[in-house]
């Protein structure tokens, strides 16, 4: 049960403990663990406590996306920290995160059922989406998977797709495109919290401090989509939450071609970040990324965008 042990972030399932055996596990991507998938990973929390078993989550990583198309950068919504971090925080007892290699992709769906499922980790239930597939060439439907829980003893509970208020299924993908389009308050009512990136802050080109508004900055991972502009933002340092204008993109203005870059400045803050890890959770979106003749007019912007993050913070609960 719950609290009982510290909580495990595991890379794959071969060394999983004796006391995490026989749990009942949620198994999918759930790239954003958002309020789609909540429904699945609930479900599973319910049914270790009714059955006073484990609970922990089964996904992959890398993101299968990676594997099948090398060259196409994926956009993750949530690092895999940041997955385990929700996880934790849901109540559950660990997540394994199963390498996504050739290999395991090569495995049939009957392979990964007995060898990993039912040998490794002795399941006591599944839990996953309706439509969940798996295997080789996603050979392992759901009707497949309930046969070879009646099989081989364990318990397999299907779950259908959460639906928004208009009925449409919510999904990572449907996420992506908005943020992608900079609709960000309603990717956040998707995901039931902040998108939210986490980083390393590193040194730039110190052209923020010069303009009178010094910025902490990260570079996000390749593939990432998110609208480049001007965002209304907190950024959370340990278990502190700071609020901010972060600018995503190339720096028009200043840079001929710069690299995307994620810029934060924090009102009223003047600690050095260099080498901190920090998460930016993004609030609302104020406006598109622009070019101006000069200094003088982004200087002027900026200080517009600053009283424009102040009130769309004000407006919004805190985190």
């Amino acid at each position: 049960m719950a609290g009982k042990h510290k909580f495990l972030r595991l890379r794959g399932s071969a060394r999983l403990p004796a006391h995490l055996r026989g749990a009942v596990i949620a198994i999918g991507n759930f790239d954003g663990a958002h309020k789609g998938h909540a429904a699945v990973l609930q479900t599973a929390l319910a049914q270790a406590r009714k059955a006073r078993r484990p609970a922990l989550v089964f996904t992959f990583e890398p993101h299968p996306k990676a594997l099948f198309k090398p060259a196409e950068p994926v956009y993750r919504l949530t690092a895999a920290a940041q997955k385990a971090d929700h996880f934790r925080q849901m109540g559950f007892d660990g997540v394994i995160e199963q390498p996504f290699t050739a290999a395991f992709a090569a495995l049939s769906a009957e392979e990964f059922v007995r060898s990993v499922l039912h040998d490794k980790m002795a399941a006591g239930c599944l839990v996953a989406g309706a439509d969940f597939h798996f295997g080789h060439k996603r050979q392992g439907t759901p009707a497949f998977l309930q046969q070879a829980g009646r099989d081989l003893g364990f318990g397999v509970l299907l779950v259908a797709g959460e639906k928004d208020e208009t009925g449409e299924i919510i999904s990572s993908s449907r996420i992506r495109a908005l943020l992608a389009a900079g609709k960000v308050q309603a990717a956040n009512a998707l995901l039931g919290r902040p998108y939210a990136v986490r980083g390393t802050i590193i040194r730039g080109r110190a052209l923020g401090r010069r303009l009178g508004f010094p910025t902490a900055n990260m570079a996000l991972p390749a593939g990432t989509a998110l609208k480049p502009g001007i965002y209304a933002v907190y950024m959370r340092l340990g278990d502190k939450f700071y609020p901010g204008a972060a600018s995503f993109g190339r720096r028009p203005t200043v840079e001929s071609n710069g690299a995307l870059l994620l810029e934060t400045f924090l009102f009223d803050f003047c600690q050095n970040l260099y080498g901190r890890t920090a998460e930016v959770l993004f609030i609302a979106f104020l406006r598109a990324e622009e070019k101006f003749s000069g200094t003088a007019g982004l200087i002027a912007q900026m200080h517009k965008d600053t009283a424009a993050a102040k009130a769309a913070l004000a407006a919004a609960p805190r985190p």
